[in-house]
C-alpha cells in the first residue's frame, strides 16, 4: 500500500472507530481521579523534593496558559472561553468568574474555538495578547469533522477584556484541522503551528496546514522566509511535514524553535523547527495506524529530517517550555513537555523532563506527576521563577511546582 493510500486508510480507520474508542477508554484506563489535597509531595531526580499546589480547580478543560509578568495568568479552555487568574502566583489565586470579553465565543462545534494565548514580549508596556482559534465553517454531512479555518489574532487585554481585536492570519477552511500553539522568537517574530492529521496537506506548501509558520508580530511576512515571495509555496510557511503540534516553544539560550508533534500510535516528536525543512508527515511516520498496521517502511527517508526527541510509545505530548529561573536550580536548562497519556492508555499523563547538553544533544529524561492521573495540557515558568501547569480535565486545575519548604 503506498504512503497516499495508508494515510487515507488511517483517517477512515480514525472516523469509523472514533465514537468505540472512546466509549471503550474507561475500560482500559483507571476511573478518574479528583485532585482532592490541597498539596502533593514528590521525590524527583536532580531537584529532588517539590510540592505541587492545587491552586485553582474548576476549569473546563484548560488547552492554553499564559503567565503575565505581574503574576497574573491568562487560561484558554480548549475550544471555550478565556479566563482571568488574579494573582497566580501569589498566596491565594482568584479563578474570575466572568470568563475575559472580546475573545472569540465558544464553539459549537468540537474543533472549533479557542486555542493558544500568548503575550507580547513587551506585554508590561503595551499589554498586547495574541490568541489562535478555528473559526467553524458551515456544517457539513459529517458534523463530526466540521471545517474550520485557523485564525490568529491579538487584542489589549486590560481589566477582563481584550479590545482592540485584530486579526493577523486566517487560513482557508479545511476539514478535520487541529489545535495550534503560538511562540515569539528572540526576534520578535511570531511561530504558529497548525496541524493536517488525515490528509496530504503537509506536503503542499501553498497551504498552512500541516505547518510551522512565521509572521511578524503585526502580520506582516518576515522577508527570509522559505517562500516570502509566494512563490512555491504560502509566504508565512517556515517548515512542512508536520501531523498534529500541540507544543511550541523557543530556547531562550540557543534560540532554537522547538514544536512537539503527535504521531498517530506511538512516534510523538519533538522537533528542531528549520527553515525549508520537511519533517515528514504522511511520507514517513515512527508511529502506526489505529489498528496496529505499519504506516511506512522507513521512518527516515531522503528529504525528511529526523526527530530531537521521539517516544515510542505515544506521550501526547502538549506544552513545551524551557526552565530558566534559580527556584528550582537543579532543572536550569531543561525543557519540560506536558503528557496527555502514554502508550494510549487514559489517566497516564504527566509532565516529562529532558536535560540537554549545550548543542540541544539529549542527555536524559525524567517522567513526572503520573500518581496525579491527569492529562498536563500546558506548562510556563512564571516571573517567580516557578513552573505552573494546566490540566485537561473536566474539572481542570491550575497547578504550581516549586522545591518541598524547609
Amino acid at each position: 500500500m503506498n504512503h497516499a493510500l495508508r494515510a487515507s486508510a488511517a483517517a477512515a480507520l480514525f472516523t469509523l472507530t472514533g465514537g468505540l474508542a472512546c466509549a471503550q477508554q474507561p475500560d482500559i484506563g483507571i476511573a478518574p481521579v479528583t485532585l482532592s489535597a490541597p498539596v502533593y509531595r514528590f521525590d524527583t531526580a536532580e531537584q529532588h523534593g517539590i510540592e505541587v499546589s492545587v491552586l485553582i480547580r474548576g476549569i473546563n478543560h484548560p488547552f492554553a496558559l499564559a503567565m503575565l509578568p505581574d503574576g497574573d495568568a491568562l487560561i484558554s479552555e480548549r475550544g471555550g472561553n478565556l479566563r482571568w487568574v488574579r494573582g497566580a502566583t501569589g498566596a491565594s489565586p482568584e479563578l474570575v468568574t466572568q470568563p475575559v470579553t472580546g475573545a472569540p465565543a465558544p464553539a459549537q462545534s468540537r474543533g472549533g474555538g479557542l486555542h493558544d494565548v500568548v503575550p507580547h514580549p513587551d506585554y508590561a508596556t503595551n499589554h498586547l495578547v495574541y490568541f489562535s482559534f478555528n473559526r467553524l465553517g458551515e456544517a457539513g454531512a459529517d458534523s463530526r469533522r466540521r471545517p474550520s479555518s485557523l485564525v490568529v489574532a491579538r487584542g489589549r487585554f486590560e481589566n477582563g477584556s481584550l479590545a482592540q481585536v485584530e486579526e493577523l492570519l486566517s487560513g482557508p477552511q479545511t476539514p478535520g484541522a487541529s489545535g495550534s500553539r503560538l511562540a515569539f522568537a528572540k526576534d520578535g517574530t511570531l511561530y504558529i503551528t497548525t496541524g493536517a492529521p488525515f490528509s496530504d496537506d503537509a506536503q503542499n506548501p501553498a497551504n498552512i496546514y500541516g505547518k510551522v509558520l512565521r509572521i511578524n508580530a503585526d502580520g506582516s511576512i518576515p522577508a527570509d522566509n522559505p517562500f516570502a515571495d509566494g512563490r512555491g509555496g504560502h509566504p508565512a510557511v517556515v517548515s512542512v511535514g508536520h501531523r498534529d503540534q500541540l507544543g511550541l516553544t523557543v530556547d531562550p539560550a540557543s534560540g532554537a524553535v522547538l514544536a512537539a508533534e503527535h504521531g498517530p500510535n506511538g512516534g510523538d516528536e519533538v522537533n528542531r523547527i528549520l527553515p525549508g525543512q520537511n519533517y515528514g508527515w504522511p511520507r514517513a511516520s515512527f508511529g502506526r495506524n489505529y489498528d496496529g498496521t505499519q504506516i511506512t517502511d522507513d521512518p527516515l527517508p531522503d528529504g525528511v529530517s529526523a526527530p530531537l526527541l521521539l517516544w515510542v510509545p505515544s506521550i501526547g505530548p502538549t506544552g513545551l517550555s524551557f526552565y530558566t529561573g534559580s527556584k528550582l536550580a537543579a532543572w536550569r536548562g531543561n525543557l519540560f513537555i506536558g503528557s496527555s497519556r502514554r502508550g494510549e492508555v487514559p489517566r497516564t499523563g504527566g509532565l516529562e523532563r529532558v536535560a540537554f547538553n549545550d548543542d540541544l544533544g539529549e542527555l536524559r529524561r525524567e517522567t513526572l506527576l503520573t500518581d496525579l492521573h491527569q492529562r498536563i495540557r500546558d506548562v510556563r515558568q512564571g516571573p517567580d521563577e516557578l513552573l505552573y501547569v494546566v490540566t485537561d480535565e473536566d474539572d481542570g486545575a491550575l497547578l504550581r511546582i516549586a522545591p518541598t519548604a524547609p
